[in-house]
């Protein structure tokens, strides 16, 4: 199913000088399914990340922030690796 947040996420994706995605938008309107989507499209692997219905997460970005500590952090938490530029970890 083609949408238009697709255009978007693959030209945010393309933009050498991207900044962290975020989406916001109304519920139950496909957001989580455009992003699964797009990861499994545009990466060799994808790690969802649902801040909702785990609170805990949010610790996680209380203090160091820098992809090379997050990463290892968040590979433990879905169990399985985590390469930057290679995979995608969603949120």
């Amino acid at each position: 199913m083609y949408r238009k947040i697709t255009a978007y996420l693959r030209q945010w994706k393309d933009d050498l000088r991207r900044k962290p995605l975020i989406l916001q938008g109304a519920r139950q309107v496909g957001k989580t399914y455009a992003l699964l989507e797009f990861g499994r499209k545009c990466y060799e692997n994808t790690a969802y990340i649902n801040f909702e219905t785990n609170p805990k997460l949010i610790n996680a970005f209380a203090g160091d922030i820098r992809p090379e500590h997050l990463l290892p952090m968040l590979s433990h938490i879905v169990g399985q690796t985590i390469v930057s530029e290679k995979d995608s970890a969603h949120s």
